[in-house]
């Protein structure tokens, strides 16, 4: 699923009933190549046709084919969770590609990357540039917003404010909690958490706030390491504007880019979170 798709037909072993799942796909990823005409998994389709003609009926006809998300989302989902996975630059210079395709602009793609270096580290965010620049000099004549200037250094009291702001918009009045608890132990580390990843991550503009929580969830749920965070950012796309059936929507998709282990979980997980909302309303009814 991670590549684009051979421009080989269903062979004639295929079932029949899979010719509308594979025309579903062909369809789905034509949208995300820009081209009537997909090759890339043709080196696939040599050695072994049935993968090539799965990521087609699979990845696009069954899973990218699904509603519950935008082309946008799903590419900004798909590059995230690539760039925190950090193990698959062909698939991820594919997906910048096809980001740009479906409508995203190189700005959202650089901030979805800047959004990396809090959850995956900078080497993961860097790298995930470098993929994004070479994909960016293939496309010298896609038209974009002008970047973003940059910003004047600021005094940590004002960064620390701005991002207690955020956090409390993103998380609700329990999110200062969390930097409060380092105190006695790591108290650095929790002024970091305010001031870095909201007073100057979060705040940037480039991105919205439900997508850059859409990328937060796809993150975390492909490192597969971060179950706490995991369900912090599940409430926080909910607390901004994001729904149950977008969330549901990419735990499936990242099935075919994380493994199907790092979805179940990331369902688990969501599962607990709506079940919290629920009882939260029932209790509140």
């Amino acid at each position: 699923m991670t590549h684009g798709t051979a421009a080989h037909e269903p062979r004639p072993g295929d079932r029949d009933r899979d010719g509308e799942r594979y025309a579903r796909g062909l369809a789905a990823l034509r949208l995300v190549t820009g081209s009537e005409h997909n090759a890339v998994l043709d080196p696939v389709a040599e050695i072994a046709p049935d993968l090539a003609r799965l990521t087609v009926e699979f990845g696009y006809g069954d899973i990218w084919s699904q509603p519950g998300l935008t082309p946008r989302q799903r590419q900004i989902g798909t590059v995230a969770a690539l760039a925190a996975l950090g193990n698959a630059a062909p698939q991820l210079r594919f997906h910048i590609a096809g980001a740009l395709n479906v409508g995203c602009t190189r700005r959202e793609i650089v901030e979805t990357f800047i959004h990396t270096t809090v959850y995956a580290g900078f080497p993961a965010a860097l790298n995930a540039l470098s993929a994004a620049r070479e994909v960016f000099a293939a496309r010298p004549d896609d038209e974009d917003a002008p970047a973003e200037e940059a910003a004047e250094p600021e005094d940590g009291q004002v960064r620390y404010a701005r991002g207690l702001d955020l956090l409390r918009a993103v998380d609700g009045p329990a999110g200062p909690q969390v930097a409060d608890s380092l105190a006695d132990i790591a108290p650095d580390l929790g002024r970091y958490l305010v001031e870095y990843v909201f007073g100057d991550i979060y705040a940037r503009t480039g991105l919205d706030l439900p997508t850059r929580e859409l990328a937060s969830v796809a993150m975390c749920t492909a490192l597969g390491t971060a179950g706490p965070q995991l369900r912090v950012h599940l409430r926080a796309f909910l607390n901004v504007g994001g729904t149950r059936e977008e969330i549901v929507a990419l735990l499936t998709q990242l099935a075919g880019y994380a493994g199907f282990p790092a979805a179940l979980n990331g369902v688990a997980a969501a599962r607990e979170i709506f079940a919290e909302q629920d009882a939260a309303g029932a209790a509140g009814a």
